[in-house]
């Protein structure tokens, strides 16, 4: 993989769900609703969000309920497209119906499991290591349903079966793995299993790697953490958020903004973002709108990802966001994913819609110079 972020990312959504029993004959698992949005919503929000651009969706049972939901669908700046397998073929097997449609490398979860990480901090683990896999590890008080995962220093050792007679703490796979291409040339029989065919020959060769994280897990497969989910997962939408002025972010050596792709970050820039990624909060960035707006975010995006680093949302777009606008308000303030107002902020230079942010019940500061990583370390620990 090259050193520029990824832009794919890959969903199985084709298992059957027999252990949700009934609920599933008609309804994908993965589009079950919770809070009246299907599941696979969520996924496709947290991706989105990231900045991958490319999302498959890998479909099996009921396929055609997803194709006709999801195929073409618009999300952020990403476009979905949805591949649909004839007969099961396994979580690996699965991706071998894509295999012309997939980039070198890309990002891959599981449909039917929610794991609230930074997934560009995962890419960029796989990024340095150069591992064939690199996977999202949490620890769980009880492992013995999801079997476990044991890790050296990073690098996965062994992965034992599930055992309901021994449990307790554990090290698990979260579901949600960095994949280079090449992991189709292991896949040799269908169907086939990334969990039980693929990944234990990369732990022979030494080419598989974990991160562990510490964010919100679900696994909606039994219908006792399906309805965990139904309680829970609305509110691990609802976090607080850091909005900056883009003019905080960047600057152009010679003023001139005509040429995006030349833009330099302005001191901690990028490590302030990546910091408040990793501590789950969104990250919105306003600022001017002119025609270079969108070139400009794209390539902001491109630096942040090899960095484990992204923005959530650009203030930035076309004329039907414009349209919505009110006098001195801007667009990230009226259209925000659900904030913990009272923990979140917005980062300014001077003349910057504070009266917006003020509106909005969001603390404002003034950046006017300086370490931008220091500013935002200040408000992070005003905020805890």
């Amino acid at each position: 993989m090259s050193g520029a972020g990824l832009r794919q990312a890959v969903i199985l959504v084709g298992g059957k769900g027999t252990r949700l029993g009934a609920i599933t004959r008609t309804v994908p698992k993965p589009m079950l609703p919770i809070a009246d949005r299907p599941f696979l919503d969520y996924l496709l929000e947290m991706i989105a969000r990231h900045g991958y651009e490319d999302i498959l969706l890998l479909a099996g049972y009921l396929g055609e309920a997803v194709e006709a939901a999801y195929d073409g669908r618009r999300i952020g700046e990403a476009t979905v497209r949805v591949l649909s397998e004839t007969v099961p073929l396994g979580t690996a097997g699965a991706l071998t119906v894509a295999r012309d449609a997939l980039d070198p490398g890309f990002l891959m979860m599981n449909g039917d499991a929610f794991f609230d990480i930074n997934l560009r901090a995962l890419e960029q683990a796989s990024h340095q290591s150069g591992a064939m896999a690199t996977l999202a590890l949490r620890s769980v008080p009880d492992a013995a349903r999801y079997g476990r995962v044991i890790e050296e220093q990073g690098k996965i050792v062994a992965f034992l079966e599930k055992d309901a007679k021994s449990p307790g703490p554990g090290i698990i796979n979260g579901g949600i793995y960095v994949l280079r291409r090449e992991i189709l040339d292991l896949i040799h029989a269908l169907p086939c299993s990334l969990e039980k065919d693929v990944f234990p020959v990369l732990v022979e060769r030494g080419e598989i790697r974990g991160l562990k994280f510490d964010g919100y897990f679900l696994d909606i497969g039994l219908p006792e953490t399906l309805e965990q989910g139904r309680r829970e997962l609305p509110k691990v939408r609802l976090r607080p958020a850091a909005i900056f002025d883009k003019d905080a972010l960047v600057n152009f050596a010679d003023g001139d903004s005509s040429r995006p792709e030349a833009f330099q970050w302005t001191k901690g820039a990028v490590e302030a973002i990546r910091a408040l990624n990793d501590r789950g909060y969104y990250v919105f960035v306003t600022g001017h709108r002119s025609g270079e707006a969108r070139r400009l975010n794209a390539a902001m995006q491109e630096r942040l990802a090899p960095e484990g680093a992204h923005v959530d949302r650009f203030g930035c777009g076309d004329g039907t966001d414009a349209a919505k606008r009110t006098p001195n308000s801007n667009l990230l303030f009226e259209g925000m994913w659900p904030i913990v107002g009272e923990r979140s902020f917005f980062v300014g230079v001077a003349g910057g819609d504070f009266e917006a942010a003020r509106r909005a019940g969001i603390a404002g500061r003034i950046f006017d110079g300086g370490d931008l990583a220091r500013l935002v370390g200040s408000l992070l620990a005003q905020s805890a």
